[in-house]
């Protein structure tokens, strides 16, 4: 009887001291993963949590800053990127992109708003991308997370800079994970542009509303095989795309895409905005 009773006095420690010790412990990151998407994709190839304070990882992403030609970013947009920290800085764990209203001067352009653009310097074919974020507020806020092939012609991409433009957009393709107008807060899309649909015009696009876009952290995700795109949030589908056909105009989805993240700023912007930041959490590619 007495050693039954040890047996059992002791069972309960061990539980009080696994509790005490794991109990108030927050969750470990992994366990975020939205368990409804595919399982197809279980290998993590690339990512970046964000982890630290400060500059973010250069080994990983590369600051757009080059004006198109005419000297403003297009479809009239009036911000500047810069590859200043103040734009761009990692705090407690997360990316800060930060929107600010600014008079600054670049390339020799005077504009009144600056932003950050990201290029990835990791590309890839095929896969599931997961971005846990928050999203800027103020009318005139234009966040994305976004693709582009590797293949793009655009002057001072990362991957144009290392020779490998040679189509120009729309051909080469592009995949837009999310895009969020201040103008129609709360509101999410994604869309395909190609050959086929593309720029204002698009007809490849799908999105949802969806609570706190800019207040709560919600898990943007797309998956990506050979036949179909496949975009969620919170692990709730709101647009895939999956042509009968496919060949150049419909699908350039079959070589490397590498990831962007930006914070545009429209003419029609809130007079009274002052700032706001897309805050990340992570973002991982699986394959």
């Amino acid at each position: 009887m007495i050693k039954q009773l040890v047996a059992v006095m002791a069972t309960g420690l061990i539980l009080l001291s696994y509790f005490l010790f794991y109990g108030n412990r927050s969750v470990p990151i992994d366990s975020r993963r939205d368990t409804t998407l595919s399982t197809r994709f279980n290998t993590l190839v690339w990512a970046d949590e964000f982890d630290g304070d400060g500059a973010i990882d250069s080994d990983k992403w590369f600051h757009q800053t080059q004006l198109p030609p005419g000297g403003s970013w297009w479809g009239g947009l009036i911000q500047h990127y810069t590859d200043r920290e103040v734009n761009t800085y990692v705090k407690d764990g997360h990316l800060n992109l930060l929107a600010k209203k600014e008079t600054f001067e670049h390339q020799g352009e005077i504009k009144q708003y600056t932003s950050a653009r990201l290029n990835s310097k990791f590309a890839f074919t095929y896969g599931r991308v997961e971005v846990r974020a928050k999203l800027p507020e103020g009318v005139g806020t234009w966040p994305a997370i976004w693709m582009l092939n590797k293949n793009i012609n655009e002057d001072g991409a990362y991957w144009d800079n290392q020779g490998f433009g040679t189509v120009n957009w729309p051909h080469c393709g592009e995949i837009d994970i999310l895009e969020h107008w201040g103008k129609n807060q709360d509101y999410v899309s994604s869309a395909v542009h190609n050959g086929s649909s593309y720029g204002y015009k698009v007809k490849n696009l799908g999105g949802q509303t969806i609570q706190s876009a800019s207040n709560a952290f919600h898990l943007y995700s797309l998956e990506w095989t050979e036949d179909k795109m496949v975009f969620s949030i919170d692990g709730v589908t709101h647009f895939q795309y999956h042509p009968s056909v496919k060949n150049a105009d419909t699908w350039p989805y079959d070589s490397p895409y590498y990831l962007i993240f930006n914070i545009a700023i429209e003419p029609d912007i809130d007079p009274k905005f002052s700032e706001s930041a897309m805050v990340v959490d992570y973002i991982r590619v699986f394959q």
